[in-house]
């Protein structure tokens, strides 16, 4: 077995880097990455010249790793935009719980809202010098970002929705979102205002887009018109729903019968301002969202339900059986939604129309 010695690579004495080794050894820095990490598809001829080279060359692959041969970290990366949403605290637990019965650890990179963290993690080479694998929450990677990855060989599922160039797991959300405004419009309403999620930060994700366009596509097929003045945003937070429901009630004019809102959080901030304001749901506003938030249940929503943590646990799965060497493991996978009808939608001026089983 090759022994690792003291010099590192890449700010190291030596400065030897991976395409230093991939060079000498005369093959790809993705297959040296492998090689180095003790990872399948790696031919054993190949890998002991490449064990050789690097050890002659003084270059490390990992500050985690134990030895060159047995460079895998079995510890797989999560990097989430931030961790105190239900989405991203949910897809964690999933993952955790795929990682726990495999004996993996889950390495956390939690960008906490600013994109200025991505350089760190990237050209820094932070992440896969310590991890075997990305799981990223609800983000595209850049072009730059996912060539990084691509060069050492790092599978990588994103989970949440889609993204170019990756492989994903998510709800289908033009679907879901066009659902649940469906609902609305079957149960009479006509009046129907959006609360779409648009987060400032810079994550590059389409997901809310796609929820805008199944909004406006249903209500031009149902020959609906769409107010501008009943178009708001928010970050996905109650607070932001909360704030939505004043800018929407304290402007002059129409009030709208009904609020299709992009995620529960901001469904339940608008619950919780209209009850206050004395506006009764769902006899004077329907409100609908999306995700089957924990504690939708409990308030009543109507939603569009999804499993982050299957999703997590799926694509975690996907990651660690690709790992183990089996080829294609890792695909784009549609996971399932469903309309949970509850009591915050019934028809416009009445009571709720009778509830279906929620299951």
């Amino acid at each position: 077995m090759a022994k690792t010695t003291g010099r590192a690579h890449r700010g190291g004495h030596s400065g030897v880097s991976i395409e230093d080794v991939a060079a000498a050894a005369g093959v790809s820095t993705a297959t040296v990455s492998r090689a180095v990490r003790g990872l399948p598809r790696v031919s054993p001829a190949t890998r002991e010249k490449i064990l050789g080279v690097a050890e002659e060359l003084g270059y490390v692959a990992s500050s985690s790793a134990s030895g060159l041969a047995t460079g895998r970290t079995r510890t797989i990366g999560v990097l989430a935009p931030f961790v105190s949403r239900w989405f991203f605290s949910k897809a964690i637990e999933g993952a955790d719980r795929e990682l726990h019965a495999r004996q993996y650890n889950l390495s956390l990179f939690n960008l906490g809202g600013h994109g200025s963290h991505r350089e760190r993690l990237f050209s820094k080479t932070m992440v896969y010098k310590q991890i075997d694998a990305l799981l990223v929450l609800c983000m595209a990677l850049t072009h730059e970002e996912i060539e990084h990855l691509q060069k050492i060989d790092i599978p990588l599922v994103v989970v949440g929705g889609h993204v170019e160039e990756c492989p994903y797991i998510g709800i289908d959300d033009y679907a879901a979102a066009a659902a649940a405004v469906r609902h609305l419009i079957e149960l009479g309403h006509t009046e129907i205002a959006l609360l779409h999620g648009d987060d400032e930060t810079d994550l590059n994700f389409d997901v809310p887009r796609v929820r805008i366009k199944a909004f406006q596509d249903v209500m031009a097929e149902a020959g609906l018109n769409v107010r501008k003045e009943w178009d708001e945003w928010g970050d996905f937070t109650v607070r932001s729903g909360q704030d939505a429901f004043h800018r929407l009630w304290d402007r002059p004019g129409p009030k709208p019968t009904a609020i299709f809102c992009a995620s529960d959080e901001m469904a339940m901030g608008i619950i919780f301002e209209a009850t206050r304001a004395g506006v009764r749901i769902p006899e004077d506003l329907s409100v609908i969202g999306i995700d089957d938030h924990d504690f939708s249940e409990a308030m009543g929503l109507t939603t569009v339900r999804q499993r982050p943590d299957e999703q997590a646990e799926l694509g975690t799965k996907m990651l660690l059986d690709e790992l183990d060497g089996i080829a294609g493991a890792v695909r784009s996978t549609v996971a399932p939604h469903q309309l949970i009808v509850r009591s915050s939608t019934g028809s416009p001026g009445r009571r709720a129309s009778p509830l279906p089983p929620s299951n």
